[in-house]
């Protein structure tokens, strides 16, 4: 056996050690205070397998120097990059959860017939751009079908670099097809070859795709927006935070503008300059004239 084999195997043994309680809390707090994302206790085990995983990739033997390597200037930093596409959720797929889709969909249809303003959307928690490339579907096919010159843009933000490059290539594996409507298919995918498609150029030049922590919210360079969509990401921040991420969400809003949440994402939230909107099966608010 070749010593390069003999050090692999040890590496992988030597990372199988326990995480306490104590070590836990560390790096929960080194990803809440980065990202905003909490990892409760019950979800240690996610942290630490995945902590393993990456820890072995790189041949580093222990979490106490692997913390210390993040820490460490730039080198840390570009590890760093790495490590928090591991440690958050990329769940996602096309037209996920319909009934805020369609929420979009009598947004549209409630704007002016002869509106030749550009239409800005913002998909927030965006991951591997399968929720940017939908809403920008919908929102070009009701554009065409409602005969309006108006431009419009989706910008498409995560905290993961890898997933935003992912997004960007827009090439999904043939069986996500399904999850997108007929007439959908037909106007903007391409297929590659027998086991992948590609978002058409058309629509790939309408969505940009941006690094963005939500802690640093406020600070990012938008400007108002006529839609904010945001789906399964504030169940990740501490109440207190989602209380703040909203009302920097109601301030990028232009007047008549509407923010669109997950069901369940927020049990309480008012702003003055906000109403609710939607039925039942939907979390959503509009910015007052």
């Amino acid at each position: 056996m070749s010593a390069e084999k003999v050090l692999a195997e040890q590496t992988v043994a030597s990372t199988t050690d326990a995480m306490d309680d104590k070590a836990f809390r560390q790096w929960a707090e080194l990803l809440e205070k980065r990202t905003g994302v909490v990892v409760p206790p019950a979800r240690k085990s996610f942290m630490v397998t995945n902590l393993r995983i990456r820890m072995r990739e790189i041949g580093c033997p222990s979490f106490d120097s692997y913390y210390s390597d993040l820490l460490a200037g730039a080198k840390g930093a570009v590890e760093w990059a790495t490590l928090v596409d591991r440690l958050t959720v990329h769940e996602t797929r096309f037209f996920r959860h319909q009934p805020s889709l369609d929420l979009v969909r009598q947004f549209l249809a409630s704007q002016p017939a002869q509106s030749v303003e550009p239409f800005d959307a913002w998909s927030v928690g965006c991951s591997t751009g399968e929720e940017a490339y939908s809403l920008a579907m919908i929102i070009d096919a009701h554009l065409a079908g409602s005969g309006q010159e108006r431009r419009f843009s989706v910008t498409a933000t995560d905290v993961s670099q890898p997933a935003l490059s992912f997004g960007r290539a827009a090439t999904y594996g043939l069986h996500r097809l399904a999850e997108i409507p007929t007439l959908f298919r037909q106007l903007y995918c391409e297929k590659i070859d027998d086991r992948y498609f590609r978002i058409s150029d058309k629509l790939r030049r309408r969505v940009g795709f941006a690094l963005m922590n939500m802690l640093d919210i406020a600070r990012a360079p938008l400007g108002r927006l006529n839609l904010v969509f945001c789906q399964n990401v504030l169940i990740y921040f501490p109440r207190d935070r989602r209380q703040t991420v909203l009302n920097d969400m109601a301030n990028r809003l232009r007047p008549g503008g509407w923010l669109i949440l997950g069901p369940g994402e927020v049990m309480t939230w008012e702003h003055e300059q906000m109403e609710r909107v939607g039925g039942h099966r939907t979390l959503a608010w509009r910015r007052k004239a």
